[in-house]
This record gives C-alpha cells, structure tokens and sequence, in this order.
C-alpha cells in the first residue's frame, strides 16, 4: 500500500467541486494499494477543433492523477505536494466516448515523486503515457 491514507472515492471526486476537475467531467473510479484510476469523458469541453480529444485534456487528466495520487501519500497536515514537471505522448487520437487514466508512482521519495500514468480508450488501447514528477513540500 503505497497510500498513507485511503479515503472513498465520494470523498476524492468531492475535493474536484467547482475546478477544472470538474468542468471537465472528471471522475475518479478505482483507488487501489498502488493506483488511482479516472475517467474523462471525449465531448465539446475537451476535444480540440479537428474533433479529436485535445492532447492538453490528456495532460489535465494526467496532472489530476499524478496530483491527487501524490497527496495520498503524505500528511497533509504537514506537506503539501505541487507538480514540477509533466509531459506526455499523445499516441493513438480519440474522437468519442471516455478515457480512462490510471496512474502508478515510479518513485515515493521524501521530497520528490514521480508517477506514471497511463490512459486509454474504450477498446483498451493505449492512447497517452504521461509522467509527472511532484515536489513534496513542508507547510510553513
């Protein structure tokens, strides 16, 4: 279990009230010992003009991941985690439906962590790798 706390997935879809999160039909499904999926859904809010899923949707999904995922791991009375550096490879464009992101850390260090995250469409097929490093910051 890589997570320090597991609350219910109520209780992570209701921290994305009133954001991008939210906005973006973003909707957290599964958390597990060492993952945390989502969905999104491929419409008028995050396709690009040429009806594809616009790769910066990918990118926001990525983030939302690798974020909230992040901050499951530390004491949020004492740290707060903010991403450094993120990037992404779209591979396969999506003209409907929802994708699907799952992210899995690479590294859970003291003041850095990277995650992974994979997201695919609804055959399975793997449509974006993204990787996030987060820097894991004291409260002052």
């Amino acid at each position: 279990m890589v997570f320090a706390q597991k609350p219910s997935l109520d209780q992570i879809n209701q921290t994305g009230k009133n954001t991008m999160t939210e906005y973006l039909g973003i909707i957290f499904t599964e958390i597990g010992d060492d993952h945390l999926t989502a969905t999104m859904p491929v419409d008028e809010r995050t396709k690009q003009p040429m009806g594809l899923l616009h790769g910066g949707a990918n990118v926001v999904l990525a983030e939302t991941l690798g974020s909230v995922a992040s901050s499951l791991t530390i004491d949020l009375k004492k740290q707060i985690c903010v991403g450094l550096e993120i990037n992404a490879n779209h591979l396969k464009g999506v003209k409907s439906g929802l994708v699907t992101g799952t992210t899995k850390p690479i590294h859970i260090g003291k003041s850095t962590q990277v995650w992974e995250i994979k997201i695919i469409n609804e055959l399975d097929q793997l449509c974006c790798i993204s990787r996030i490093t987060m820097a894991i910051l004291d409260k002052k």
